[in-house]
């Protein structure tokens, strides 16, 4: 009989737990009902131009059914024992899913690739070859999994037939280990077998211990990604990527950095790079904070918010920074008081916001220096009745902690430094994002300065000017003098289409996975 790897269990809402499920805004579904079902623009997001956007290979003859979803979070199983009491009910809402890829420019550079996403920002993936036939898919980025795994070419299960999928059939290098994984979601499991073979991720060719998935949760019918590439870490249930590159002789360091592309931006030029930065994708200093709650999460502590550049009052809370949610997420005590700064801003429940479609910008303070989230990306478009909604949830997925994702990556360079058990942060070097401006406690203009906060952290800058701030470790390193949708195709030749699926889901979409 096959060992088979289980993870911990979650449920959702009146269950002890959550799990990973699709949950949408309300301004989204509002948005795409009043485009309406019959709506033949390609990838619902018709009022921006479509850069590189292409449609996937595989292809789907005939249209998938109408499915209904309680609205919930999408969020992972990956918080399991570390999240809050279940998530706030809301009212249902239909949407409808027609998924294409906005392609990323290749920079050709060694251990980098181009990061995809779906056009609406809603999701972001890289493509990799597995096996001896060099076999194509779509993984999502996720730096709160341990876990990697693609969909089966033996999985029956509705998800797997709209996607692209992997099997012995495709490879002659495939090894069975012998033992079966299986992670269960709130509305299902996604299980099967742990396999080692060969795969070619952003020019880094390794052999690798991944799952191959026999049953799938329906939820993943709604995403263009054939599989979760887990960047934690921790192990999960297979081999952690990081270890297994740097073991390869891949890389020297289990570093990366992470630029993601707004849409509305013109040409995708989102980008992961293994073994270190890449210095043309940010500009000025790249401030490092030590991460906190343990040593698998990539959670740095936010020393302080502001609306406009009016403080909040708060601070000292850990943030998760998850390439694999989309939106942002903190307790409702923390988020009311940064949404009591913004006029204009009113909520019913605590956990939605309404605020002026004109708002300003957010920002969070990491180690002494303050990133700016753009309204382009907190502030969702106006609904049908002209309302416009944060995009910041008062939901606290994680017990006591913020959940970045996406909505503010896409304002940053984002370095994730297993070595040191550190996230460094940089302005990036396109324009269209997010600002940056240092809000030190200290300054000195040449030398290195050093802070305590009640004899647990430590902050530590060397560069031009000393930044220090109280309850996080911080080290600030000199970048490079570099600075950092379907009319223009990308260097890549993947595409996707999944045309007809329509969901009933609820009030914040994240893509948040179980080690």
């Amino acid at each position: 009989m096959r060992p088979t790897i289980v993870l911990t269990q979650l449920a959702l809402c009146a269950s002890p737990a959550l799990a990973f499920y699709p949950w949408m805004p309300k301004w989204l579904a509002e948005l795409e009902s009043k485009r309406g079902l019959d709506d033949s623009r390609p990838n619902g997001v018709s009022s921006l131009r479509k850069f590189g956007i292409k449609q996937r290979g595989k292809g789907i003859t005939s249209p998938t059914p109408e499915r209904l979803s309680r609205e919930v979070t999408r969020l992972a199983e990956k918080y399991a024992g570390r999240q809050a009491d279940g998530m706030d009910e809301a009212s249902l809402a239909l949407r409808t899913n027609n998924y294409n890829v906005m392609v990323a420019k290749e920079s050709g550079k060694d251990m980098t690739t181009g990061i995809d996403q779906d056009g609406t920002d809603y999701s972001y993936f890289i493509g990799a070859n597995f096996g001896s036939g060099g076999k194509e898919l779509y993984l999502l980025l996720d730096t709160g999994a341990g876990s990697s795994w693609v969909m089966g070419t033996d999985c029956t299960s509705k998800a797997c037939a709209l996607h692209n999928s992997f099997g012995s059939k495709d490879s002659s290098s495939l090894t069975d280990s012998g033992k079966d994984f299986s992670i269960t979601y709130g509305s299902g499991k996604v299980k099967g077998k742990i396999v080692t073979d060969k795969i070619s991720v952003a020019r880094m060719n390794l052999t690798y211990e991944f799952g191959i998935a026999s049953e799938t949760s329906d939820d993943f019918v709604n995403f263009a990604f054939d599989g979760i590439l887990g960047l934690s870490r921790n192990n999960g249930a297979n081999q952690n990527f990081l270890s297994a590159i740097k073991t390869s002789g891949q890389i020297k360091e289990s570093i990366f950095g992470v630029s993601l592309h707004r849409a509305s931006d013109g040409d995708n030029e989102g980008e992961i790079s293994f073994g270190g930065p890449d210095s043309d994708k940010y500009t000025g200093d790249i401030t490092y904070t030590s991460t906190v709650q343990g040593k698998t999460d990539w959670a740095i502590q936010i020393d302080a918010m502001s609306y406009d550049g009016k403080k909040a009052g708060v601070g000292g809370i850990p943030a998760y920074i998850d390439t694999g949610t989309t939106y942002m997420f903190g307790p409702k005590d923390v988020v009311k008081k940064l949404h009591d700064t913004i006029p204009g801003s009113e909520s019913s429940d605590g956990t939605s916001f309404r605020v002026p479609c004109d708002s300003k910008d957010l920002s969070f303070t990491f180690s002494g220096v303050d990133y700016t989230v753009s309204a382009k990306d907190w502030v969702s478009p106006q609904n049908n009745a002209g309302k416009c909604t944060s995009n910041l949830y008062g939901q606290e997925v994680v017990k006591g902690a913020f959940l970045l994702g996406a909505s503010f990556i896409k304002n940053v360079y984002v370095v994730f430094d297993a070595e040191k058990g550190q996230i460094g942060l940089a302005k990036k070097s396109s324009e269209k994002s997010g600002s940056l401006s240092v809000t030190s406690t200290a300054t000195s203009s040449s030398a290195t300065a050093t802070a305590t906060n009640n004899g647990n952290s430590q902050a530590t800058t060397v560069s031009t000017a000393t930044q220090t701030s109280s309850g996080s470790e911080a080290s600030s390193t000199k970048g490079a003098d570099a600075d950092s949708a379907a009319d223009q195709p990308g260097s890549s030749s993947r595409f996707f289409s999944n045309a007809g699926l329509t969901l009933a889901v609820s009030a914040v979409t994240l893509f948040t996975l179980l080690v």
